[in-house]
């Protein structure tokens, strides 16, 4: 089936618009396969069709030029903001993540930093284990100590055990 020109250029339109479609949903709208309305959009871009200047998409984005996308963003009206995310060759859901991220590292700046636990080597673990043992041990030996100490002060007290009396009474 032939398509009219205008009519590849609107269907370009929305996907590469502000708030552009998937080429999927669009194929279910308008009954054109989604692999069609995508040669639509590369042939568009070589033709020069779309109404934008073409920019080299970005593949990696370093860190500091993802916050300057952000705040760039975050000063335009909504309707600027289209045009500036087909300028940058992002789509919105990518700037949403983006600026997720940077709020959640603003927040995660003013918390105070978590103490991190230090990996312990094989050897510091059986030492520190070894420890607990060793306090474990000494305290029981403490507590047998003390209860033997008792029992001694308890027999100098009241004696040994052998009443006296008894194997007199017997008599």
């Amino acid at each position: 089936m032939s398509y009219t020109e205008g009519f590849k250029a609107r269907m370009i339109e929305r996907m590469t618009g502000p708030e552009g479609v998937s080429a999927y949903a669009l194929s279910k709208d308008v009954g054109v396969s989604p692999p069609t309305l995508y040669r639509w959009i590369q042939a568009g871009s070589l033709n020069g069709m779309s109404k934008e200047p073409s920019r080299r998409r970005q593949t990696t984005w370093s860190a500091s030029e993802k916050l300057r996308v952000v705040k760039e963003a975050g000063q335009l009206t909504d309707e600027d903001l289209g045009e500036f995310l087909r300028r940058e060759g992002l789509h919105a859901t990518q700037l949403s993540e983006w600026a997720e991220i940077a709020n959640a590292a603003a927040l995660a700046s003013l918390t105070p930093p978590k103490r991190s636990k230090k990996k312990m080597t094989p050897e510091q673990r059986r030492i520190r284990d070894l420890e607990k043992e060793l306090n474990r041990k000494d305290k029981a030996l403490a507590e047998v100590t003390a209860i033997l100490t008792l029992k001694k002060r308890v027999q100098e007290i009241w004696g040994d055990g052998e009443d006296d009396t008894d194997s007199e009474s017997a008599k």
